[in-house]
């Protein structure tokens, strides 16, 4: 799992690339709010809307990628666009330690 420090800083990176309304697209959306849930500060999880009284853990993190990735793959269960889904998807599966590729 990545520190803190280092989602912090991804965060703060795609913010200043996707600053301004004409810059964001539905995937930096995505990303951001996964960032931001991963770091304690986004209210309930961005794909199930599960609430935590606390920062998640790598479980809750790792839960997110799953259920992101079934609403990816299953267009029946999307609840937003796909583009934000894969954002969220991303930033958490970076976040976990799952990929070397963050968004």
């Amino acid at each position: 799992m990545r520190s803190f420090a280092e989602a912090e800083e991804a965060f703060r990176r795609l913010e200043a690339e996707a600053a301004g309304p004409d810059q964001q697209t539905q995937f930096s959306r995505g990303a951001l709010a996964g960032y931001l849930w991963a770091l304690g500060r986004g209210g309930p999880a961005p794909i199930t809307a599960q609430p935590l009284d606390e920062a998640p853990t790598l479980s809750h993190l790792s839960a997110e990628v799953d259920a992101a990735t079934a609403q990816m793959e299953d267009s029946t269960q999307r609840t937003v666009p796909r583009d934000y889904i894969h954002g969220v998807r991303d930033a958490l599966a970076w976040v976990c330690g799952h990929s070397d590729q963050h968004p």
